[in-house]
């Protein structure tokens, strides 16, 4: 009974487009936003909860990357989830925002790391006005091999560094060190979420409108003036553009080193992965696909601990980790089969039933 839409009437065309037409889900989102920007900060910082929990660990190698992978998620179900676009060089592009120009002041940074991965996107995105499904995503896939190729070849991109490896520079923002794991999880989270925001809206506009067109049929869209070569590589170039902001943020406030080893094609896959359980074609999805990603190996690693310490003898090295990857693949061909459009289409069920509840229809 707490979810009805009863009694609320929309008298203007502003409150029946706006974002969030349920009163209740407008308060959910706002307590949401509350939580995380000023609940868990604050926990963090109460001695109290703090003994018992290691923010520290969270915050570093939980919450972090979940935004990260968000981001990156977010990015590539732009461009395959709306854009109806194949792509694996998610990573390519994530590492062509990594790698930083020394002197740009932080946040001019991550907005030229994006910058710059949109306009690679663009270049390779141009063979999708031609060919398209398989071939498209072959055709993305040498911009994964040509530009990790590129960062290990040419030597002034890694600072001449022997090792390819490069140490981030610290994160400071107007003059305000971001140097521990709760100002870094501030940062990241606002930056998320303002993006988030920003495609939210940009789907439901018309160039959205575009984008579904275009994946839903192309020859239709095209014969009532949908202009392909626009929507598809603005698809392509705002895709990166994302990609490149979350890789930035992936480099400077989560790994702390940029090499191109952390951005193989395992790691197009996994962001690949993640709208496939998440949700294609759905803003909710990025968050819950990169969630369930990030989760589950904690939860196996705790699961095998907690098995080892119940029946007192030591798991063979390397099972959780393989088996985890079975569950992966397992959890893939289950979403391709059984909802295709993932956890995000599973939640959307269950909000109807209950605006519906206790009735049957």
């Amino acid at each position: 009974m707490l979810y009805r839409e009863a009694g609320q009437f929309k008298t203007t065309y502003a409150a029946d487009q706006q974002l969030f037409p349920i009163r209740q889900d407008r308060i959910g989102i706002a307590i949401l936003l509350a939580v995380v920007f000023v609940g868990v900060p604050l926990a963090a910082e109460t001695p109290a909860i703090a003994g018992a929990i290691d923010f520290n660990y969270w915050f570093s190698g939980v919450l972090i990357p979940f935004l990260i992978f968000s981001l990156a998620a977010l990015g590539l179900n732009i461009l395959t989830g709306y854009a109806g676009q194949l792509s694996l060089g998610t990573a390519a592009f994530m590492a062509v925002g990594a790698f930083r120009v020394p002197g740009v002041p932080m946040l001019a940074s991550f907005i030229l790391a994006g910058v710059v991965a949109a306009l690679i996107g663009i270049v390779f995105g141009l063979p999708s006005l031609r060919i398209k499904g398989f071939y498209l995503a072959v055709a993305t896939l040498a911009a994964q091999f040509f530009v990790v190729w590129a960062l290990t070849k040419f030597g002034w991109l890694s600072n001449y560094s022997s090792s390819g490896v490069i140490t981030a520079q610290k994160l400071v923002v107007f003059g305000y060190a971001v140097d521990t794991p709760v100002k870094r999880y501030l940062l990241v989270l606002a930056i998320v979420s303002v993006m988030a925001l920003a495609a939210k809206n940009m789907v439901r506009s018309s160039i959205g409108r575009a984008w579904m067109a275009v994946r839903d049929m192309d020859v239709a869209a095209e014969v009532v003036g949908i202009p392909m070569m626009k929507t598809k590589l603005l698809a392509f170039a705002i895709s990166s553009f994302y990609c490149g902001v979350a890789g930035a943020l992936y480099a400077f406030a989560y790994l702390g080193t940029v090499e191109p080893a952390g951005f193989e094609l395992d790691l197009s896959f996994r962001i690949l992965f993640m709208i496939i359980v998440g949700g294609v074609g759905s803003i909710l999805g990025s968050f819950l696909g990169a969630a369930f990603i990030v989760l589950l190996p904690i939860f196996m690693d705790l699961s095998a601990a907690s098995i080892e310490r119940s029946f007192g003898f030591a798991l063979p090295a390397g099972l959780v980790s393989n088996l985890t990857l079975i569950l992966f693949g397992a959890l893939i061909i289950f979403f391709l089969v059984v909802e295709p459009l993932g956890l995000a289409r599973l939640w959307q069920i269950a909000k109807e039933k209950l605006r519906l509840w206790p009735f049957p229809h």
